[in-house]
């Protein structure tokens, strides 16, 4: 059950209007008033044939009226207006019990509660099987104003309890940290223009996606500027910087001006305090552009910079701050990753966003090294490195386990839902990236003979998961690249102990996937171009004889061969 409560707003007979109307597509059946404040004679055009909409109005402005009559100051923000909507799966509910429900919130929310004569005026009105708008002014019988402070957080506490009693179906209770949900006007605006997300949606994913590639506010402030987004700072006499507010492109008001939203009202994670807290802890000693010469090593920067996401979660704050660094690298990654693994690591970055923020404060400079890493990837990565990506993506995805993880452990329930919800994405990103690695591989498997014997190297270097990798379907392009390793000099039994040591198999789907790209990035050598090494070796052939080019076996992916003792 949803409870949302809208602006104050000023016009009584005109929001009834809306209730008793035939609604903005004809959705509106039967409107009528099934629970209301305790006063006789109260007016219900619904029922009434001879009741009309402004006398029900004058009803519910009275004790404005009186108010207004014996003070000066006049009060224009008297009216309290929250529908409230059931899940679609839900039962329809009866008038009584929606009367019910309506009391209890009321009670909760300030307007008029229990056992106090003197409340403010108030009704709910249903026109529809899956919802009531509950109308309030807010002036008391008395004269004084309620308490509305927190009663959006009172009144969904009063949703959950409604949910357990009524057996509906049960939501997460909100913890002050989620972004404002479109208004309807909002949404209607949006349709109207063709946009497919309304202009604070909109501008939140522009903002995230900035962030990367700023290391001041200053910087970020400029790259929105640059990205054609509307932007107006708030600054000191001395020219600081105090605040900021965005625009969208065309979201003009009636008037023909630019709408402007601070970045605390997009989200709550995006005030001006909040971003430089993240951009200035993260400020490298080198700038990344510095280092375009070595773009692949972005990559393996980065999984490394994961390598100590478990133990860096053990403090509240510290944790806070790899989470949110974590939501950075993934939409670095999303933004420098090759087209046809986009959709997923962008789906991904976007529904990890909300895992990125909780109650929690963060303590930034912790995860600086995820944030520079980040920062690398925006500004040095000019292609793809299909291993290395590989690799980082399947780190990001043990991250994110990780994370999800721990909010569980905290009680963080829509942070929990956000990041399985990016695990899902996660997931089918590195299995597409690693699949051109698994085709090559098994394509080559080793002989039977050779696959016993790796299988005994697994057993004794990975005994507890050693199971799990030999039933794993990947396991022949596993057994195939240490093949190719143990061809080339090396000892398979070690490099499975280093790759098994770089981070836990408990949580890998599938274990020898995981090995396989670990392996990889411990190499620093990325999977060959098969076709171009082909080429090299016939042109090799042509020139020192085909014995001198076949005496010497190919290059497992991602194992780099030993070099000759001098």
């Amino acid at each position: 059950m949803i409870a949302a409560i809208k602006p104050a707003g000023s016009n009584t007979r005109g929001l009834l209007a809306y209730l008793y109307g035939p609604g903005r597509h004809d959705e509106h059946t039967d409107p009528h008033i099934v629970a209301g404040f305790a006063m006789l004679g109260m007016p219900d055009p619904g029922r009434d044939p001879d009741a009309t909409l402004t006398q029900l109005a004058r009803h519910l402005d009275e004790p404005v009226h009186l108010r207004n009559s014996e003070f000066g100051k006049k009060v224009s923000d008297h009216v309290w207006h929250c529908p409230v909507r059931t899940a679609p799966e839900d039962r329809h509910l009866s008038d009584a019990e929606w009367a019910e429900i309506a009391q209890r919130i009321v009670e909760a929310a300030g307007i008029a509660p229990a056992g106090d004569d003197l409340g403010c005026r108030w009704i709910a009105v249903r026109h529809a099987d899956d919802h009531i708008h509950i109308l309030a002014t807010t002036v008391r019988e008395d004269g004084r104003r309620p308490r509305l402070h927190d009663s959006g957080i009172r009144v969904g506490d009063a949703c959950r309890q409604i949910e357990a009693d009524y057996g509906l179906r049960r939501l997460k209770k909100g913890d002050g940290t989620a972004a404002r949900r479109p208004t309807q006007a909002e949404m209607h605006k949006a349709q109207r223009l063709g946009w497919e997300q309304t202009s604070r949606d909109w501008l939140q994913d522009r903002i995230r996606a900035a962030i990367p590639h700023a290391s001041s506010a200053e910087e970020l402030l400029a790259y929105l500027e640059a990205d054609g987004l509307a932007v107006k700072p708030r600054r000191g006499p001395s020219g600081d910087l105090l605040g900021y507010a965005v625009g969208r492109p065309g979201d003009l008001n009636k008037d023909g001006e630019q709408i402007f939203h601070p970045g605390g009202k997009i989200a709550p994670d995006l005030t001006l305090p909040k971003l430089k807290a993240r951009l200035e802890a993260g400020r490298p000693e080198e700038h990344p552009t510095a280092r375009r010469d070595r773009p692949a090593t972005a990559w393996h920067q980065a999984t490394e910079a994961l390598d100590t996401f478990r133990t860096d979660l053990t403090d509240d704050m510290h944790a806070q701050a790899h989470i949110t660094a974590l939501g950075e690298l993934l939409e670095a990654t999303a933004q420098k990753g090759p087209t046809h693994l986009r959709v997923e690591l962008q789906a991904a970055s976007k529904a990890f966003a909300r895992a990125q923020r909780s109650q929690i404060r963060a303590e930034d400079r912790a995860a600086h090294a995820i944030r520079n890493a980040a920062r690398d990837i925006v500004h040095t990565v000019t292609g793809p490195d299909g291993s290395a990506l590989a690799a980082l993506i399947a780190a990001l995805l043990w991250a994110g386990i990780i994370a999800n993880r721990w909010h569980e452990a905290k009680g963080h329930a829509h942070q929990a839902d956000a990041a399985r919800r990016a695990l899902h994405h996660l997931q089918a990103a590195a299995d597409q990236a690693l699949t051109p690695t698994l085709v090559v591989l098994e394509q080559r498997q080793p002989k039977q003979e050779t696959r016993r014997t790796l299988a005994h190297d697994v057993r004794a270097a990975i005994p507890d998961q050693a199971d799990r990798i030999l039933t794993d379907p990947s396991w022949p392009a596993l057994a195939a690249l240490l093949g190719d390793a143990e061809a080339l000099g090396h000892q398979p039994h070690q490099l499975l102990k280093e790759a098994a040591a770089q981070r836990e198999l408990g949580t890998a789907r599938q274990p020898a996937r995981v090995l396989i790209t670990r392996l990889q990035h411990t190499s620093r050598n990325p999977s060959p171009n098969l076709r171009a090494e082909a080429a090299r070796l016939r042109t090799t052939a042509s020139e020192t004889g085909q014995q001198a080019t076949a005496a010497q076996p190919p290059a497992a992916p991602g194992v780099r061969p030993n070099r000759p003792r001098r």
